[in-house]
């Protein structure tokens, strides 16, 4: 068998050039939050009902720390998609964020800057040849001040080899009993009450070893991808306006199936959408699903970045704040599969130049059959009985 040829020098040329995309036109709204956290099936309501806000230690509706890409236009992944390699696909296959302190609320304009950081080839039982690339996008608000940063890694393959491999074969959606729907959906409601009852309280007396509630999540459907896009700021017509940087994104050698026609747009918009017409089709059509390895519809790589960070974040609590996150991506979660969310207190540091403990909690993703989708480490600020005054 001839080696397949996988020519990554058009991706070397873009390696720490700044780059362009769209930046939001219009300044976060109520609404944004709202349609963010019903979106990723998260109902706290710190981030969607005033009146609940208003009681909180931000005295208002803000958004949760998995807002921040949702002000991007690309999932955080643009600046991981550079350079043209044809015929080739990519799937999520981590992010690592850090945060900085200040929150997203109602009025703010946040802006990115973004760069490829770099890249490897490996072979993968997937795809043969495959490249992890990370890039960055830093998030910065009205005031100059740095939000975050996130560090995508993307997995660029060859579609073709994909397919030939089909490493992902069952192509039905799993059968769910009524009564395991049932248990599926009290499962979620004891999920959701553990930080109903923490309410504005502080999250005091963690100790390694602390088990976090497991968060249920699905059965996944086309409908809640569906949703899910849609909570997404950079799926409505015209909401983002470009910077004027360089970007190849759009000319990243995309299948011609999965590739936006942007003439075309100019007359009916959901040309570009992504979703009808484009490279996220597949996550919601099985056919462009099977066209690039996918055995039917599966889920967002940003969204399970999400539902981790909100999983955290609905642990610590809102007077907690989320430090550092690292998560690593396997497998996306496929339309009928269960996603099952777990954590573990493993160290807790005293010696935070903030005079706050800090706790590194380890978290697992699985499905259904235990098949671990995604794992990480994550280190969260946590509240003590009374807070620097800079921070009351």
């Amino acid at each position: 068998m001839s080696e397949i040829e996988f020519d990554t020098s058009p991706v070397d040329a873009w390696i720490g050039v700044p780059l362009g995309g769209g930046q939001m036109k219009d300044p976060v709204a109520p609404n944004d939050l709202r349609r963010w956290a019903q979106g990723m099936q998260n109902p706290n309501p710190l981030y969607f009902d005033e009146r609940v806000a208003a009681k909180s230690r931000f005295g208002a509706l803000t958004a949760p720390f998995s807002f921040a890409v949702c002000t991007d236009d690309s999932h955080g992944a643009a600046p991981a998609i550079q350079g043209n390699i044809e015929g080739t696909h990519m799937l999520f296959g981590g992010d690592e964020w850090w945060f900085f302190g200040p929150r997203i609320f109602p009025g703010d304009r946040i802006t990115r800057d973004r760069m490829l950081f770099d890249y490897k080839v490996t072979q993968t039982g997937f795809a043969g040849p495959t490249m992890f690339s990370r890039g960055d996008t830093t998030y910065v608000n009205q005031h100059g001040q740095i939000v975050c940063k996130q560090r995508s890694t993307s997995i660029r393959y060859l579609a073709e080899e994909a397919r030939k491999r089909a490493q992902f074969s069952e192509d039905k959606d799993p059968v769910w009993t009524e009564k395991q729907i049932e248990d599926i959906e009290n499962q979620k409601f004891e999920y959701y009450q553990s930080f109903l009852e923490l309410g504005h309280e502080r999250r005091l007396f963690v100790k390694v070893g602390d088990k976090l509630p497991t968060r249920p999540i699905g059965p996944h459907t086309i409908m809640s991808f569906t949703t899910e896009w849609r909570a997404f700021t950079m799926t409505v017509w015209s909401a983002f306006e470009s910077d004027g940087l360089p970007s190849s994104l759009h000319q990243a050698g995309w299948l011609p199936e999965m590739s936006r026609d942007l003439e075309g747009a100019e007359v009916d918009p959901t040309l570009a959408d992504g979703l009808y017409h484009g490279p996220s089709r597949g996550h919601v059509q099985q056919k462009y699903a099977q066209l690039i390895g996918m055995p039917r519809g599966y889920g967002y790589g940003a969204s399970m970045g999400a539902w981790i960070l909100d999983y955290l974040s609905n642990w610590g609590g809102e007077w907690a704040d989320i430090v550092h996150s690292k998560m690593s991506y396997r497998s996306p979660a496929l339309t009928g599969d269960l996603t099952l969310l777990n954590g573990e207190v493993t160290a807790i540091d005293h010696d935070d130049p903030s005079g706050q403990p800090v706790a590194t909690v380890h978290v697992t993703m699985t499905n259904q059959k235990e098949e671990v989708l995604a794992s990480g480490d994550a280190e969260i600020r946590l509240p003590t009985e009374t807070l620097p005054p800079e921070r009351e």
